[in-house]
């Protein structure tokens, strides 16, 4: 008789694979469960974004001094066309259109400790709940603020979220918004005096570049202006960053401030690296949901023991592979014969 898959069963099998990440290679490596068995349980159980935050709301460490941030990710599906959920949208890390799945998340950052936390996700399915990324981050937020009631001083973004609507969000939760603004967002510094203009193009006194510099973006309500810096990140690269505190007025507490921003990379790179994230090929959109919402849990766990161990996700993870090269150099299945 086939024993039953549980989900601890899954989410082990891709805290511990270091290749495939598919349903047969779970299935030839763990004989009790049949490739249907797996499947099954793939397809019947319902894994949603708030089973990541039971596992996690116990570890985080609330602070006044946290950020909340946001970012999406496309999980690449270029040799697909049949899986559910995917679509053809810009990539960020590919720089360029491809066919995958998009995913809105939510990390948390104590700052002072140097840690972060997955608290939310959302997958970005139009075509099934008529939701943008937009209609997420805003459903996120307000999660986070009154459910999650969660502290902190700002909220970190992308370039793809600093529009009017989303910038209105303070009105139902009241916090600090932090944005990068595109190059060729058309802005106003000179209150109506002059056109508007390219933000890159504009100029800068010493004080402005201190202190930043009140401006109207093209598009919003006369009253409702924004702090703008100037932050330069390399020779390479300059970002416009805007903020609704007017009583921010530090482009060095700034810069610090959007240095946070990649840990939301780093989530994204390790869950795509050491969990498997988007190697799932299986076609129905709730195996899909399941395996993503499963690869979280994973990074969750890893993170944890990550920060009790003082190791990175992928020195644990490697060092499995390192335990059992270790162990055939003591004792090889495959012995080495020269003539």
């Amino acid at each position: 008789m086939q024993t039953k898959v549980t989900r601890l069963d899954y989410c082990q099998y891709l805290l511990v694979s270091q290749i495939n990440y598919t349903l047969t290679h779970f299935a030839d490596h763990c004989a009790q469960y049949s490739h249907d068995a797996i499947n099954r349980y793939l397809r019947g159980e319902q894994i949603t974004p708030r089973l990541v935050w039971e596992n996690v709301k116990g570890q985080i460490v609330p602070t006044m001094e946290g950020y909340v941030l946001f970012d999406d990710t496309v999980l690449e599906k270029n040799a697909s066309f049949a899986i559910e959920l995917v679509r053809r949208q810009y990539s960020g890390n590919a720089k360029q259109v491809i066919k995958g799945i998009g995913v809105v998340t939510c990390v948390y950052v104590h700052p002072a400790l140097d840690l972060f936390w997955l608290i939310d996700y959302r997958i970005y399915d139009p075509d099934g709940d008529g939701k943008s990324k937009l209609d997420h981050v805003r459903e996120i937020l307000t999660n986070v603020v009154y459910h999650k009631q969660l502290p902190f001083q700002a909220v970190l973004m992308d370039t793809w979220y600093a529009t009017k609507d989303l910038m209105f969000v303070h009105r139902i939760a009241p916090e600090v918004l932090l944005l990068p603004l595109k190059d060729n967002r058309q802005v106003d510094d000179a209150r109506g005096k002059q056109p508007y203009q390219r933000v890159d193009a504009l100029s800068w006194t010493a004080d402005e570049l201190a202190h930043g510099k009140r401006i109207k973006i093209k598009g919003f309500p006369k009253e409702h202006k924004v702090q703008l810096f100037r932050v330069v990140v390399s020779t390479h690269r300059t970002d416009y960053v805007v903020t609704n505190d007017w009583a921010q007025e530090s482009t060095e507490a700034t810069q610090e401030a959007c240095g946070f921003r990649w840990k939301i990379e780093q989530l994204h790179r390790e869950g795509k690296q050491v969990t498997g994230l988007e190697r799932c090929q299986c076609r129905k959109a709730r195996i899909q949901r399941n395996h993503i919402g499963c690869a979280f849990l994973v990074w969750v766990r890893l993170k944890a023991l990550a920060a009790q161990t003082g190791r990175t996700v992928y020195q644990l993870k490697h060092g499995l592979l390192d335990d059992y090269l270790m162990q055939q150099l003591r004792n090889p299945s495959l012995r080495m014969v020269l003539a």
